[in-house]
């Protein structure tokens, strides 16, 4: 099968590197840029040096168990125009006494064919009851762990709201419900299962997001989209670094 034609395609393989796009699927062409700066991608940290960040693929206290292929390093990367976006909501929320803590942006192609062999393990339960404690591990791709991902376009993030002092350092989550990657129908931004005040705090957040042009999941009260994309046709697999 012949590459996906793609203008972003083109013009990184013409000028970046000699082999052209690689089609996943029917899915966007992965671009074959070999770094983030290639990719276009930037790291949260650059625009927000002190924003709170909790990248759990990078380790291994996350749902499959084990540090996730691809990523190298606990960082954020997005797209610029998503990551300025994100700062947007950042600096909006600091006045309220609120900030962001990051747990997840782009996400390596690799990383999600990880996550693919993982929900096809039947036998690695080791994270059930934590993860997903009401569902069959087979479940989880109804909905929850896709074989193509918005984070590998370098447009989606996952996060949550802290409640922080002046200095920012000093800081606690606002209850959600759920904790991070928690697949199951309380996480659902507006299950009738969390109670008002967890919902209120779920709508806060929404509504920050929504402001800078983010879209909600509402299977994940942590799970945003920027809106429109950038390259909705272009996915990344440089490692994080």
């Amino acid at each position: 099968m012949k590459p996906l034609p793609s203008r972003w395609c083109i013009v990184l393989a013409a000028v970046l590197l000699p082999a052209a796009c690689a089609p996943v699927a029917d899915g966007p062409a992965v671009s074959p840029a070999r770094t983030a700066e290639q990719a276009g991608l930037v790291a949260i940290d650059t625009l927000i040096p002190d924003i709170h960040q909790d990248i759990r693929y990078a380790r291994s206290d996350n749902f499959v168990g084990a540090p996730i292929d691809g990523y190298e390093a606990p960082r954020c990367y997005l797209l610029r125009p998503v990551a300025e976006a994100l700062q947007r909501v950042e600096m909006a929320l600091r006045p309220q006494g609120l900030r962001l803590l990051v747990y997840d942006c782009y996400r390596p192609v690799r990383a999600v064919r990880h996550f693919m062999r993982w929900v096809q393990d039947a036998g690695d339960l080791r994270t059930k009851a934590e993860h997903y404690p009401n569902l069959d591990k087979g479940e989880l791709v109804h909905g929850y762990i896709a074989e193509r991902s918005g984070h590998s376009r370098g447009a989606t993030v996952d996060l949550t709201l802290l409640r922080c002092d002046a200095s920012g350092r000093d800081c606690a989550p606002l209850d959600m419900g759920t904790g991070f990657d928690f697949f199951d129908p309380l996480a659902h931004t507006d299950s009738p299962n969390a109670s008002e005040a967890q919902r209120r705090s779920r709508h806060r957040l929404r509504a920050a997001m929504e402001r800078h042009g983010f879209r909600n999941y509402e299977r994940e009260w942590w799970h945003y989209g920027f809106q429109p994309e950038p390259s909705p046709d272009v996915a990344f697999d440089v490692p994080v670094r």
